[in-house]
């Protein structure tokens, strides 16, 4: 399980590849990421990703909606709405009349925007609570959101890119997600949480926090080799000194 450094001088990232035992695929982790104490703050400091800081509108990463993957992962968020009763989410008669995908300007799909904001966003003052309604029934129903929320949310800030090469071998990118990744208008965010020193706060390495998330991306499998060699890490001897995430790196600058 080779381990490297990428390079790049600036902004140094260690990254690990795992070949996947089930099929002709390579797995390629960002370390750096993964090993860092990053955990989403929304409703504890997220100033939300309009073009100034918001705190107080809570709408953390929920702007401007979600784009789906696919039809598959509209019509498992159409299943779950049709469950969701007006107690956990604030615009329920809206998604019942009018239903809450919809077909955007480029031709995805994506969730369908009320009163500025992804239709399945409380908003403050709701008796349910703020937040998205999609969390909460994941939390109602004791199950991960990775069930519930559209395939982007419960990803960011992961995000998985596959590449493949003139062999038909798979290479599978797993890294964070950055502004730069939602295009043009990544670019007018007044703030994003992976480049925030406040976010990264957790108790946990990001991943073990984002355990599920890992596993629905890479498999249950490939994630305990991931999970084995990041915490042997911590037990030998001696004991690697990982890079620091460059938004730790940079605020600990004197």
């Amino acid at each position: 399980m080779p381990a490297r450094i990428e390079p790049d001088r600036s902004h140094p990232r260690e990254w690990v590849t795992i070949d996947d035992p089930h099929e002709e695929r390579t797995w390629l982790f960002d370390v750096t990421f993964l090993v860092s104490p990053w955990t989403c703050i929304y409703g504890h400091g997220c100033q939300g990703v309009l073009t100034g800081p918001a705190p107080e509108l809570e709408q953390g990463c929920c702007s401007y909606g979600a784009h789906f993957t696919g039809k598959e992962d509209a019509r498992r968020v159409e299943r779950v709405a049709a469950d969701l009763g007006p107690e956990l989410w604030q615009f329920h008669d809206q998604g019942r009349k009018k239903g809450v995908v919809v077909t955007l300007d480029d031709g995805d799909l994506g969730t369908r925007m009320v009163k500025g904001a992804c239709i399945f966003l409380n908003r403050p003052g709701f008796a349910g609570g703020a937040g998205c309604a999609l969390h909460k029934a994941a939390e109602a129903r004791g199950v991960s959101h990775v069930e519930t929320k559209p395939d982007v949310c419960w990803q960011v800030p992961l995000r998985r890119e596959d590449a493949t090469g003139d062999d038909g071998r798979v290479t599978s990118t797993v890294k964070e997600w950055g502004r730069q990744h939602w295009g043009d208008g990544g670019l007018d965010f007044h703030w994003w949480c992976t480049e925030a020193p406040e976010a990264f706060v957790g108790q946990q390495p990001v991943y073990v926090s984002m355990r599920a998330e890992l596993e629905a991306m890479a498999g249950s499998v490939v994630y305990r080799q991931l999970a084995d060699y990041l915490d042997q890490r911590t037990t030998s001897d001696p004991v690697p000194v990982p890079l620091p995430h460059p938004t730790v790196k940079a605020t600990a600058r004197p």
